[in-house]
């Protein structure tokens, strides 16, 4: 079966760091496109960044330079290195695998909730 298993989140003080993990099972990792979004409540769903399978990044703009996106190919995880937390990056992030064939599958996590306290 495939499962994204995301990790790493929790409470954590205004201005500290936090790194997400989200790894894959059941896919051809190298196939696939990482995300990482992310969901603060009352709020739609917004897209954090991205890494192709040749580490080809994007972020939202507002992000870039706070946060990095990172794979290892070898382990079938993506990563998501959160640095100057704020108040406003709580949220549930998730992950989602996106296949690079046309008309493939897509995938999410569960999530993992960020806390950042003032």
């Amino acid at each position: 079966q495939v499962q994204l298993v995301e990790s790493g989140g929790g409470l954590v003080q205004a201005g500290g760091s936090l790194r997400l993990s989200c790894a894959a099972s059941g896919i051809i990792f190298r196939d696939y496109v990482m995300y990482w979004f992310r969901q603060a409540p009352g709020k739609q769903r917004e897209l954090v960044a991205s890494i192709t399978s040749g580490d080809y990044t994007d972020y939202q703009a507002s992000l870039k330079g706070r946060f990095t996106i990172s794979r290892d190919n070898a382990k079938d995880t993506v990563y998501l290195q959160m640095n100057s937390l704020k108040p406003d990056d709580a949220a549930v992030y998730y992950c989602k695998a996106v296949s690079s064939t046309e008309f493939g599958p897509i995938y999410w996590g569960q999530g993992t909730q960020v806390t950042v306290s003032s």
